[in-house]
Order: C-alpha cells, then structure tokens, then sequence
C-alpha cells in the first residue's frame, strides 16, 4: 500500500470514529466510546511494549480506585486488570520462549519467593476454605510475577528503573495535593487524617507506607551524584512535599519504619557488618518475649492518646490502655495467636483470617472498634498474619524473605563500583526495610498499593546484587 493510500485509510477510520463517537453522544448521551483509542492504545502495547504497560501501571496505582459497585471482589481500577493482564502474557512469553533470565531466577531472593508459593499451595489444601486461598495466591501472582520477575528484566535497563520509580512519585504527588487540600478543609484535625486521602488509599496506614518508601527513594534520588542543579531543586521540593505529607498523615507506624530505616543507615555508615545487626535484632526480639508481662505492664502506664499535635501522636505510639488503635492491633494478634496454637503446622489457610478470626477474640480485649462478627479485616501484620493462615513456616518465610533481600541489598552496597549503583541500592534496601519494619503493625502485600513498590524494590535489589554492582559504570547491560 502507497504512502498516500495509508494516510487516507487513516483519515478515513478518524471521519468514521468521530462521526460514530458524535452520534452516541448527542442522541444516547453515551461517553464510553471515547474510551476506544485509549483501550486500543494499551492493547497495542501488551502486544508490542510490555514493559510500557508496567510504566502505565505504576503512574495508575496511586490514582486506582476500588468502585462501590465492585467492592465485593475488592479490584482496584484501573491497576489490578492491568497487572493480572501482564501476569497472563508474560507466562505465555516464559513457557513460548523458555529463556528467563536464568541469574535472576536462581538467585536467593527468586528461592524464598518460590518456597513461599509452594507453601500456600500446600496450606491451601488443608485451608479451611480453599476457594479464598486460591484467590489469595491468584492475586499474589498478579502482584509478584509481573512487579518482581517481569521488573526484574525491566531494570536491565538503567532508565527504566528512573522511570519506574519516578512515575510512581509523580502519581503520589498528585494523592497528596489532593489529601492536604482536602485535609484543610477539616483544619487538619487527627480524626480527618485517617480518611481525607479516600478514595486513592483506603487509609492513612497505607498512604504512610506508600509515603515512607517513596520518601526515602526521593533522598536517595536527591543524593544522587551528577544530577543537573534544576532537576535536583525539583526532587527536594518532592523530598519536602511528601515529607509534609508523612507528618500530616499521623500515621505512626510510618515514622516508626523511617526512624528504624535511619537506624539502619547509621549502622551501614559505620560499617556495622550484618551480622552484628541480625545478632541484635535476634536478641532485642528474645529480651521482648522473655520479659514481655514486665514491658506489657510498664506500656500500661501510658494513657497518651492520638491527637493533632506530632509530639503526643508519638507519645501514643506505647499506649496499650487507651488508644482504641492499637488496642484493636492487640486484638487481633491475639485472635491470630489462638488461630495459630489451634493449627500450628498447616495454619487455617491463605487470606482466611478475616473470615475466621470472629470466635476467637475475647471479650475483655474487644474495643469499640471491634465487630462481633470478625469482619473488620486482616490480621495487622505482615507476620502475624501468615502464622494464623500458613503455620510457622508461614511466618518462618517472611522473615527469611526480609533477612535475605536486606542482606542481599547490604552486599551489594558494599561490593558495588560505580557511586549511582551505590546510593540506589542502598535506597532501594531502606524502603524495602522500612515498609518490613511498618509490616509488624499492618499488611498491605494483599494491595495493589503497596504489592507493586515493595516487590519492585527487591527486583532492583536483585539486578543491582546480579549485573550493576560490579560495573565501573551504570550502564546499559543488554
């Protein structure tokens, strides 16, 4: 076909769109038709340009909303069809073409990821009710495969790791101008803060997490060595903009993981060898357990409930008499711990806990934000959790999946040559730590919001450990 005949084909179809789009809108008030182009357009890229897809997708997640109408099924639109979407074609390329990276997929971190779907399927054969576990470990797939294994390939490429992260943030940004503007409204009270960011991010828990990592990858950008004066002006306004973002979100779980983060660079600057960490990890978790009733007893004496003011909602943080919060957390740790010693083995199953846990809360540690019914949601932790649905081993999983990607980000620090590979691996390690660290008091991996930022992080953990550590400079490797 000759040049002119393509440009007229193509003037042709546009007369035909337009008209048909013209004609449903003025005598069926129907505006979905111009959605068409939009949805050919992303077709269009599945086909040709995945790794665009999972552009388009970071830019979306912040924006995502869960509809009324679907809230039952609980999809966040547009991100989670996007991603269940890349899920399916990029299964479909690894078993056509059968050449996945093999370094990335024999690599520790790729290990623990596969033992712990393996686990889910075993305890989703004794789950109490298999049909929730298996979509459980369905929306697991669509989270981890593409946000882990198909960025993984992505971040091969030096700008697609800039692109990714920064497309995220600009997102982000937009929620919160969005959340401040909407947040005066309320004069900033404690009370609005837990809900004025509705309805990108369910609440102020999941906003903190997304803000703590996305903070710390905006310093760890600010930081970096040969950025042009004006884009450097331009990331310490985002630095500042989320930073008062954090603070104005009271979300205190969120400080709590940016401080142990901070704690976990000073240690990384004063190079504190790994092992000395873990060491005191293990023993700081022994001295909590064996003089627990003496710690529960001291916290008890703290009656500091949240509030507007930054220094009391910091206060609050130890208040287990009080503070309706965190009295609700113990709650449910309680019921999950009574789940677990009733299965400690094969636990009741993936994503159960929310429909099991009713029976077993007690009275006395019930608060006014409880439900006689259970139906109030998970388990408030990203081990926890796991240890009521998937055992110990369960559990045992998670923490060997946070040990093995901080190790593995803390090695390629050290071992790395060029200073960008330096700086954004040890970023990268710092905001998978610190959403960890926020995961002993809430789980997001079940969302689209914070499954893809996390995930992602261990991938450019991996491709720096695998390809950019050794380089003199970070360049392009395929």
């Amino acid at each position: 076909m000759s040049k002119k005949a393509k440009i007229g084909w193509l003037y042709l179809v546009a007369a035909v769109f337009v008209a048909i789009a013209l004609y449903l809108l003025v005598n069926k008030h129907n505006y979905l038709f111009f959605a068409l182009p939009v949805v050919l357009g992303v077709l269009l890229l599945y086909v040709f340009s995945l790794d665009k897809v999972m552009m388009l997708i970071s830019f979306l997640i912040p924006l995502s909303v869960v509809l009324e109408e679907f809230e039952q099924l609980a999809v966040s639109l547009p991100a989670e069809p996007l991603l269940a979407g890349v899920l399916i074609l990029f299964v479909a390329k690894i078993l056509y073409e059968r050449n996945y990276d093999r370094s990335i997929a024999r690599h520790p971190v790729s290990i623990v990821i596969y033992c712990m779907f393996i686990w889910m399927i075993v305890s989703t054969i004794t789950s109490e009710m298999p049909v929730v576990s298996i979509k459980f470990i369905v929306s697991r797939l669509w989270f981890i495969l593409p946000s882990f294994f198909f960025c993984a390939l992505m971040f091969k490429r030096p700008k697609n790791i800039d692109w990714f992260i920064w497309l995220y943030i600009a997102s982000l940004c937009i929620v919160v101008v969005y959340t401040t503007i909407n947040h005066a409204k309320y004069a900033f009270s404690n009370d609005s803060a837990h809900w004025v960011m509705s309805p990108f991010y369910n609440d102020h828990t999941a906003y903190g997490a997304a803000l703590a990592i996305y903070l710390i990858y905006a310093i760890t950008y600010a930081l970096l060595p040969g950025i042009k004066t004006s884009r450097r002006i331009i990331i310490l306004g985002v630095v500042a903009l989320l930073s008062l973002a954090m603070i104005l979100s009271s979300c205190r779980a969120a400080w709590v993981s940016l401080a142990a983060a901070i704690v976990v660079l000073i240690c990384v600057l004063l190079k504190i060898k790994f092992r000395w960490i873990l060491t005191t990890v293990i023993i700081l978790t022994g001295l909590f357990f064996a003089f627990q009733h003496q710690i529960i007893d001291a916290l008890e004496h703290n009656n500091q409930d949240a509030s507007g003011d930054v220094v009391e909602n910091i206060q609050s943080i130890t208040n287990i008499s009080t503070d309706a919060s965190n009295l609700e957390r113990i709650n449910r740790w309680q019921s999950a711990f009574r789940l677990f010693a009733e299965r400690p083995v094969f636990g009741w199953g993936p994503g159960t806990y929310q429909f099991v846990y009713a029976p077993y809360q007690m009275s006395k540690e019930k608060t006014i934000i409880s439900t006689n019914a259970g139906d109030g949601g998970n388990a408030h932790s990203e081990y926890i959790g796991p240890l009521a649905e998937q055992g110990v081993v369960g559990s045992l999983l998670v923490f060997i999946l946070v040990i093995t990607v901080v190790y593995t980000g803390l090695k390629a620090y050290r071992r790395a040559k060029n200073k960008k590979a330096k700086v954004l691996v040890l970023g990268a390690t710092l905001a998978f730590f610190s959403y960890f660290v926020h995961g002993f008091l809430n789980n997001f991996l079940d969302t689209d919001k914070l499954a893809v930022p996390v995930w992602s992080c261990a991938a450019l953990i991996v491709v720096i450990d695998l390809y950019y550590a050794d380089q003199e400079e970070f360049k392009e490797i395929i």
